[in-house]
């Protein structure tokens, strides 16, 4: 396997300076996609050779269920670092484990808690007004999703910013933001090299639920004070994940001011000789890399254990 297998564990550094730069110089939409597929792909080859590198500590280990041919002196030549690599690895895969299984069961519990405290609620459609003193407004993904809000997050609105805020959670529930939410924060757990992308993405949901908004309303303007409004008074959803919202945390001055700005151009791609065109190049390059590494190392391991094992 060479050193090939170790790559893709670093190579999520790459994917650093797109992480700054799609959200300021990309469309949102595009610039969301772009860092959950440059985050899932990288961590992807990261599991992969993370699970290599178990399967050659596993061989190590007395009592094994493998192949003794995979123990061989020999084979130990051909696969760097084993001892160490490998055994520790088996630690790592089981923490990477545990984190993803957490994540996901947090994500999912909640959503069956939300679901049930609807029933028997008073909604209009598929808004869920909740009586509570806590201002806060979320989209609710589910069959089917609902935008739910408190009535003191209401009240802290003007009625004409209501639009504006209805909007922005149904885009996140058009767009399936809890899904790319969702996999880049497991991308994150797999590789804690990638959590920068997750902040990223964040931003980039946002600004995109943004800017259907103020497509619905037809004024960027009330968009932008609604926003701002509600980033004001809103507090965190009570005992739940970080699912997408209209008043979220974060730079929102940077939300308030693209809003009163123009609309992003909808490129498909940055030029080549900006900052934003040269970091979309390296991730891009460090993401091909990464599944070359991961692809080499796979067949690299796959071959000297198969001469390892006795027909």
């Amino acid at each position: 396997m060479g050193v090939f297998v170790y790559l893709p564990l670093v190579l999520p550094l790459t994917a650093l300076p797109i992480a700054r730069l799609a959200e300021q110089h990309l469309h949102p939409r595009r610039a969301a996609r772009l860092l959950t597929t440059v985050a899932v792909i990288l961590a992807t080859c990261s599991l992969v050779c993370l699970g290599l590198l178990v399967v050659v500590g596993t061989a190590q280990l007395p009592g094994n269920p493998l192949p003794d041919g995979w123990s061989d002196d020999e084979v130990r030549e051909a696969v760097p670092h084993d001892a160490f690599a490998g055994k520790a690895s088996i630690v790592a895969l089981v923490v990477v484990a545990a984190a993803c299984g957490y994540t996901v069961h947090r994500h999912y519990r909640f959503r069956a808690r939300a679901h049930r405290a609807l029933a028997g609620l008073r909604g209009d459609g598929d808004v869920a007004v909740l009586p509570d003193d806590v201002p806060y407004a979320y989209a609710l993904p589910g069959s089917p999703g609902r935008v739910m809000v408190s009535t003191a997050m209401l009240a802290s609105l003007e009625p004409a910013e209501h639009r504006a805020l209805f909007a922005h959670e149904r885009a996140h529930l058009a767009g399936r933001h809890h899904r790319l939410l969702l996999a880049t924060r497991l991308a994150g757990c797999v590789n804690p090299l990638l959590w920068p992308l997750l902040a990223a993405l964040v931003y980039s949901t946002e600004r995109w639920a943004d800017e259907e908004a103020a497509r619905v309303t037809g004024d960027r303007r009330l968009t932008a004070r609604a926003v701002g409004k509600a980033a004001l008074v809103a507090r965190p959803v009570p005992g739940g994940p970080a699912f997408a919202s209209f008043a979220a945390a974060g730079p929102v001055p940077r939300r308030v001011a693209a809003l009163l700005g123009p609309v992003p151009p909808d490129r498909g791609w940055p030029p080549a000789l900006t900052p934003a065109g040269a970091a979309a190049f390296v991730a891009a390059a460090g993401t091909t890399v990464s599944a070359l590494s991961a692809l080499n190392a796979a067949v690299a391991l796959f071959l000297v254990l198969e001469a390892a094992t006795p027909l």
